[in-house]
């Protein structure tokens, strides 16, 4: 906790509580979105997308809703980031997201991916759901990650 206090905010603290288990209604909700180039989907210039993300949103003097950035993985090349703003952004691809989404809450090390992935799958057929596009939400950088205790990661889809 004393070590929470003394370094800088670089990703708020994640509240898991409104994402866990929950189904919304997006109608035409803006992103502005980015590339990050993937090895066998392991990005790797994913914080330079995120500088060149954050500078447009303050440049604008937007903000950024939940601070939530969604990432879907379009290949093991390459992986598209959705930055959910306030507006839309000069300077920016702006993009809009729209329709019913069900989300789930996972903690722990990205090597977990896989049986999160599983069970995210169980859950939404348990409820009817089909799953239509495939969303993942790294809620804060690993270095925050480890400053707060706790890894977060929402898996977030459009479902049918």
């Amino acid at each position: 906790m004393e070590q929470e206090k003394h370094e800088p905010e670089c990703c708020p603290k994640f509240d898991p509580a409104p994402w866990e288990n929950q189904v919304f209604e997006w109608d035409n909700k803006k992103f502005i979105r980015d590339k990050v180039f993937t090895f066998f989907y392991m990005p790797v210039n994913f914080g330079g997308a995120m500088k060149r993300l954050n500078e447009k949103v303050e440049k604008a003097g937007a903000s950024m809703p939940d601070w939530l950035c969604l990432s879907d993985h379009t290949s093991k090349w390459n992986m598209d980031l959705y930055l959910a703003v306030d507006r839309e952004i000069p300077g920016a691809e702006n993009a809009t997201l729209s329709g019913k989404f069900f989300s789930k809450v996972y903690e722990g090390p990205y090597s977990n991916t896989g049986k999160w992935t599983e069970e995210y799958k169980k859950a939404a057929k348990e409820k009817g759901f089909e799953i239509k596009n495939w969303y993942m939400w790294y809620t804060t950088c690993p270095k925050c990650a480890k400053k707060y205790g706790k890894n977060y990661v929402v898996i977030l889809c459009r479902i049918a």
